[in-house]
């Protein structure tokens, strides 16, 4: 039987059973447990473990040393202990939206967390075109409770400066100011970009001058702006659901931040589902009616977030200064538009650079596929020269319209 104190090494799937039998009591002494690797992530080797008689069944979750997407990315196993603490955290700020944690293991950098497996990924949901009614609901809420009780309008500045130190991962900081902020706004040989789109992104995000000068500002924001602990990938692959409930994972990336990134993520990535369903729902009817719940929901995530960030305002805010006339209107305004801006940033690497979505890859027509392509680039350069115009959650929509009339 594998010794799992001494030293790291990657688990199979038999280990994986070693290990639980090990670490835990959590199956019964006559458990027959089956094991399988059901990741299908850029980074992690995640296990679930099943008793074939009771049903009973954990995750467990571990760190590679290499990023799964390319050997180019080292990144650290500690990082499975950040997210471990992370996900603890949040689970205690917005309990029912984000999966309990068990234990942390340090040697073999994994955690044991809740089996999610009745949920569904949230963008396989939305290529399976499912309407979900209480997402918009769920996700505002968790987005309120993390982005503004982390803030210095809530907490004491001391006890966030630890947390800042907490969750700090330089190296994953790192890959995505690249990935997201400067690769895919230059020819960089690590692109990858469909051949039918080269052109239009060459001149109309390569070659646009003004552009290039927003999104490094936006990069330095992300850089500079500790504002709020940040999910720090939060798009539709790390987020489970069913029609009663939504459960946020996968948040190894965490950092502190500006709020509005991880908004802006979720709101890219909404603007992929809608791409997705205008491209492949043939049946027009249906496809106009799932559009515009998706543009509805949209709009509900944004416009909920600032509702009920306002009332955690009036009820936790400690810090004095951020009760004077005016100030809260400016921070949330702060807030919306790097949501738009960092929205852009996410519509133009998904498209250009070496980390794609499923939303824009599953579309088999090939000329279809280049109208989603290009109408995600032509709404993230909008979103991101915009952005200081941006007033409700209708104006991302608006955008898109425009747009689409347009082409």
């Amino acid at each position: 039987m594998p010794d799992f104190e001494k030293e790291y090494f990657t688990l199979t799937p038999e280990d994986a059973i070693s290990y639980i039998k090990q670490k835990s009591d959590y199956f019964n002494k006559d458990a027959e447990l089956e094991a399988a690797e059901i990741g299908d992530g850029n980074m992690n080797y995640v296990f679930k473990v099943r008793d074939k008689i009771s049903g009973r069944s954990f995750i467990i979750k571990q760190a590679g040393p290499v990023a799964r997407i390319s050997d180019e990315f080292k990144v650290p196993t500690y990082r499975n202990r950040i997210e471990s603490d992370l996900l603890t955290l949040l689970h205690r700020l917005s309990p029912g939206i984000v999966p309990a944690v068990y234990f942390h293991d340090p040697v073999m950098n994994c955690f044991v967390m809740d089996d999610l497996s009745d949920h569904q990924i949230l963008r396989a949901a939305l290529l399976d075109h499912k309407k979900l009614p209480r997402f918009a609901d769920d996700i505002s809420t968790y987005l309120a409770n993390s982005l503004l009780l982390t803030s210095d309008v809530v907490l004491d500045h001391k006890e966030k400066k630890e947390l800042v130190k907490q969750f700090t991962n330089p190296i994953l900081d790192e890959i995505t100011e690249d990935l997201v902020f400067t690769e895919p706004f230059y020819d960089c040989p690590r692109n990858d970009v469909l051949e039918p789109v080269h052109d239009f992104v060459k001149k109309e995000i390569w070659a646009d001058e003004k552009l290039k000068l927003e999104t490094a500002k936006l990069k330095f924001d992300f850089m500079t702006h500790s504002q709020s602990l940040l999910h720090g990938d939060l798009h539709t692959g790390s987020i489970f659901v069913k029609p009663d409930s939504t459960k946020v994972f996968d948040s190894e990336f965490t950092l502190f931040g500006p709020a509005g990134f991880d908004i802006g993520l979720l709101i890219a990535n909404f603007i992929f589902a809608y791409a997705n369903a205008d491209a492949t729902m043939e049946d027009k009817t249906a496809q106009k009616e799932y559009t515009k719940w998706l543009t509805d929901t949209t709009v509900q995530i944004i416009d909920l977030f600032f509702e009920k960030a306002g009332s955690l305002w009036d009820e936790k805010a400690t810090e004095k200064v951020a009760c004077y006339s005016g100030f809260r209107e400016q921070y949330f305004k702060r807030i919306l538009s790097d949501t738009a801006g960092y929205a852009g940033c996410e519509l133009c690497r998904r498209v250009i650079g070496i980390a794609h979505v499923k939303d824009l890859t599953s579309i088999e027509d090939k000329t279809k596929r280049v109208h989603a392509e290009e109408l995600s680039l032509l709404a993230g350069k909008k979103l991101i020269l915009s952005r200081e115009f941006i007033s409700t959650g209708k104006d991302f929509v608006n955008i898109l319209s425009e747009i689409e009339k347009k082409r």
